[in-house]
């Protein structure tokens, strides 16, 4: 083990580390002494303990390839790769996860709440709890999507929640992320892989299982559906080939068996939407869109867009078709939204949060924008309509010139921005260059609202920066992900040999990750094949042509989460 470990705890000190407390790492209470692990990680500790660096590192490469294979891949500076999947686990006991489901459920019905009051009665705004002017001034708020309900009433159909563990090992809400969240895909691909490399380890842990995912998906989809839809037509709407979370896109479609399409592939017709088949037109129920606001539907936004269907909008309002997540979520996505949810869940629930906010700073305060602008290099400065880490300024890592650049946009714009204190993300071990390191790490939990009740996904998708030091976890700024193990308690854990010798790898990873439906049959859309799989632009058409290099464009731009994973 001594030779796994080696040099663990001999991490650079940077500004940020001078400056704070040190981080809480997950699998050592000691990180001086990284031989005593906490009671969650014992068995992966022990199973490690009989590997060498070289046995984890092929593990690693052996993942890699893996994915690279199967297409698991993403955009990283225009290179195609496979997701990164550290083979080390997070670990996350079953008492801990009770407090994190709680929460995330919790946050969910809030945001609900709000998003049914905003573009509503807007009670919230008329008792006090939250400025007008802030809702009518966020980017993100569509009066369009005004009076718009679906027919269960849920604007939130799936849900990401980032978290992190501060310096204490306590979870806390980073962000809300309600529009068109990603991710999930990982989830399930990690934990197939994950599966099959360390089998013995999911029995004797009783790591929970994530196949349930699609299945709730598209039950929560299916009960969304208009009234008297008893056997809605679903799809999943996704920008196309070059978004580069279009693994996901046609993963899920697989996985529940329903039709993926693009914008090319819908038409409205009589208040209503239809799927070009090779059968003919078929009407659609429920489109669960991986699609931003601003592209489904050039008749209310943007005009030049070619990735939704005009009309789109007037049949979710006539009560035609669900649009999953319902249009304009992003309203409660914005980061000065973020800092009123404390409130607000008193507000609507009467209740105290689970998970508590990290302090923030709302710069549009006078007060607190001047101690900002005195505190600019110990801070975390960020866009409130920011994804992906893009435009994040962390004030100990800046420089002079970068901080002085801040400050003149702060002052120009305060509502644009939020400040927040240098939080020590928790560290997890990870396998980089110099062996096992600790490294800083977030948490997506995936939530799925069906109307009736919230299913908080078992572990979510865990991201880990790899660089030394680095707090920017997302992928689309170099970060990687690890499979996140929701496991029992150590006297609950089977542990039995019997039950290992009958259980066979392949039964295993279909017991933690549900199999593709690759069954035409299995649809529950019954539509026969789309155009969608069909070429659509001729090389010597110069119009198609030129629609062609459009629909590339858009697809590369933030249209369709391009960057919220």
């Amino acid at each position: 083990m001594a030779t796994l470990f080696d040099g663990y705890s001999n991490t650079r000190e940077t500004p940020r580390v001078r400056k704070g407390a040190s981080a809480w790492d997950e699998m050592f209470p000691k990180i001086d002494k990284p031989g005593s692990p906490r009671p969650p990680y014992k068995d992966l500790y022990n199973a490690l303990a009989q590997m060498t660096q070289e046995e984890l590192r092929g593990r690693t490469e052996a993942l890699a390839s893996s994915y690279l294979a199967q297409g698991v891949t993403f955009d990283f500076a225009g290179e195609e790769r496979p997701f990164p999947l550290d083979a080390v686990p997070r670990v996350i006991e079953s008492d801990d996860w009770s407090n994190v489901e709680k929460g995330v459920q919790q946050r969910v019905k809030v945001l609900e709440m709000f998003l049914a009051d905003v573009y509503g009665p807007q009670v919230a705004v008329r008792d006090g709890v939250i400025p007008a002017q802030l809702i009518s001034t966020s980017s993100h708020y569509h009066r369009q999507a005004a009076g718009i309900r679906s027919a269960n009433g849920v604007r939130i159909h799936v849900a990401g929640i980032d978290l992190i563990r501060d310096q204490q090992g306590a979870w806390r809400v980073l962000e809300d992320n309600v529009r068109v969240p990603s991710g999930v895909s990982y989830v399930i691909s990690n934990r197939r892989v994950m599966a099959q490399t360390l089998p013995e380890l999911f029995l004797e842990m009783s790591v929970r299982p994530v196949g349930d995912y699609p299945y709730r998906l598209l039950q929560a989809l299916q009960a969304s559906a208009p009234d008297g839809v008893d056997e809605p037509t679903i799809v999943v709407l996704t920008p196309g080939v070059y978004n580069s979370a279009y693994f996901e896109h046609t993963l899920l479609a697989r996985l529940m068996g329903v039709e993926l399409v693009e914008g090319r592939d819908l038409f409205c017709s009589n208040g209503r939407v239809w799927m070009r088949t090779t059968a003919g037109p078929k009407r659609v129920d429920v489109i669960y869109r991986r699609v931003d606001d601003e592209y489904i539907d050039p008749l209310q936004f943007r005009p030049d867009s070619i990735l939704g269907s005009p009309g789109m909008l007037l049949a979710a309002r006539l009560g035609h078709v669900t649009i999953a997540n319902a249009v304009g979520n992003g309203v409660a996505d914005d980061k000065l939204v973020y800092t009123y949810v404390p409130d607000l869940t008193r507000y609507y629930l009467g209740e105290d949060p689970i998970l508590p906010n990290v302090d923030t700073w709302r710069l549009e305060e006078p007060a607190a924008l001047e101690e900002v602008l005195d505190r600019l290099d110990e801070l975390v400065v960020k866009p409130v309509d920011g994804s992906g880490g893009k435009g994040l300024v962390v004030g100990p890592d800046a420089t002079a010139e970068e901080l002085d650049a801040l400050r003149t946009r702060l002052i120009a714009d305060p509502r644009g921005w939020i400040a927040q204190p240098v939080v020590q993300f928790s560290t997890i071990p990870t396998l980089v260059e110099d062996g096992i390191r600790p490294r800083h790490a977030d948490l997506r939990p995936f939530a799925v609202n069906n109307g009736e009740d919230v299913y908080v996904l078992p572990g979510g998708l865990t991201r880990v920066a790899l660089p030394e030091g680095e707090l920017v976890v997302n992928s689309s700024q170099g970060g990687g992900s690890k499979d996140t193990w929701v496991v029992g308690p150590m006297e609950d854990r089977p542990g039995k040999k019997a039950k290992r010798e009958h259980v066979s790898v392949s039964d295993l990873v279909a017991d933690q990750a549900t199999q593709e439906n690759s069954d035409p049959e299995g649809s529950t859309s019954g539509a026969h094949e789309s155009k969608a799989s069909l070429p659509s632009v001729l090389p010597q058409d110069h119009d198609a042509t030129k629609r062609h290099q459009q629909q590339e464009q858009q697809q590369q731009s933030r249209a369709g989460e391009v960057s919220s994973c």
